[in-house]
């Protein structure tokens, strides 16, 4: 997996770009058939989601299968990378390289710091108040609301949420209080239109608990490397014929006319930016068995206890 980092206009760390090869299809994969949804981790099933006809939202029901592709975060290694979130996202890949349980599969991801869930509080409520509104509750069932939450892309747990008396959390909010607390890991699934938790639920909590953000990095899929290359020779022959415009106005107004480099030029960087880091939809595989199939699992899943609606 090669591995290149991507930086910002001010020269700054914004993420990790991830090239996979030889990964066909992932251990933590998603199928989908007709409406339904399956989140699978190897043989077990960790998510079962039904879509409304309406599409306004989606029923789930979420065993206790999963796993974190992350070994736990000793206290003394978050200390040592504390306000380095490029080393913490390079911890994060090699275990996401080298887990066979974990979303990967061959193609280009981000991993990034700049999630669109921490610009979103525009009622400046408070942190334990937003996150905690953000996080989808509900347990072994749940329902994301599309409706309600358009565009919000929430946070759905692919394990119940610790309570703020377990242990673990208890040592996380020490961490959260000393701004120590190493990141939240979490995977975008735009089949679900939410992000899954994929490590960190006991520190999400001890953020949600002590009112502060949580430091978060975001694994999307991004452009393919033939996209990039094609997206980039599109852009590159536009800027040039934009110059070639403002070459023309200058010949025919004179040098009062701008040159359109400057006009340009930031247009060429914003579309290679997207080009390099836009967020694309997440792979989904064919549910063997179908509709049919999601339905027998639901049922084992659910054993006669309910679930997503068949």
């Amino acid at each position: 997996m090669r591995r290149t980092d991507v930086f910002g206009d001010d020269g700054a760390w914004t993420g990790l770009v991830l090239e996979v090869e030889s990964r066909r299809r992932p251990g933590l994969c998603l199928f989908a058939a007709e409406g339904r949804l399956l989140l699978a981790q190897g043989e077990r099933p960790v998510l079962l989601a039904s879509v409304d006809d309406d599409r306004c939202g989606v029923e789930f029901r979420r065993t206790d299968a999963y796993r974190s592709v992350v070994p736990p975060v000793r206290a003394v290694a978050a200390r040592e990378v504390v306000g380095r979130p490029d080393r913490w996202a390079y911890r994060f890949a090699e275990h996401l390289a080298g887990a066979p349980g974990g979303p990967l599969h061959d193609g280009r991801w981000l991993l990034s710091r700049e999630s669109p869930l921490l610009r979103w509080n525009h009622g400046n409520r408070p942190a334990s108040a937003y996150w905690g509104e953000m996080i989808v509750e509900g347990h072994p069932d749940g329902y994301v609301d599309w409706f309600v939450h358009d565009g919000s892309w929430e946070i759905l747990p692919l394990r119940p949420m610790p309570d703020h008396r377990d242990a673990r959390v208890k040592a996380y909010r020490k961490q959260a209080r000393d701004g120590v607390l190493p990141p939240v890991l979490l995977w975008w699934v735009s089949g679900l239109d939410c992000h899954v938790v994929l490590d960190g639920h006991a520190r999400l909590a001890a953020a949600v608990a002590e009112s502060v953000a949580p430091p978060l990095l975001h694994l999307h899929r991004t452009a393919s490397g033939d996209e990039v290359a094609a997206g980039t020779g599109r852009a590159v022959e536009e800027y040039e014929a934009e110059l070639a415009r403002f070459a023309e106005l200058r010949v025919r107004h004179g040098a009062a006319v701008p040159d359109g480099a400057g006009i340009a030029g930031a247009s060429l960087v914003r579309r290679l930016a997207e080009l390099r880091t836009g967020v694309r939809p997440t792979w989904a595989w064919p549910l063997p068995g179908g509709r049919d199939g999601w339905s027998r699992i639901a049922r084992e899943v659910a054993g006669g206890e309910g679930g997503p609606s068949a």
